[in-house]
């Protein structure tokens, strides 16, 4: 898998996690700990992404 493959990969599954957040948070009485989990898991992507981006610009 190349760099830029891997980058889109992990893009989509930050979108994918941002809206199933969403959707979670839209519903009475959702499950705190399930989300603040996908909020972390979220955020290692976005900072393994902007690790990433950097390598390839420099």
């Amino acid at each position: 898998m190349g760099l830029e493959s891997h980058i889109q990969q992990l893009s989509d599954k930050h979108r994918r996690l941002e809206e199933t957040i969403a959707e979670e948070l839209a519903h009475p009485g959702f499950d705190e700990l399930k989300v603040a989990a996908m909020k972390r898991q979220k955020l290692r992507i976005k900072e393994e992404l902007e690790r990433l981006r950097y390598e390839t610009t420099h």
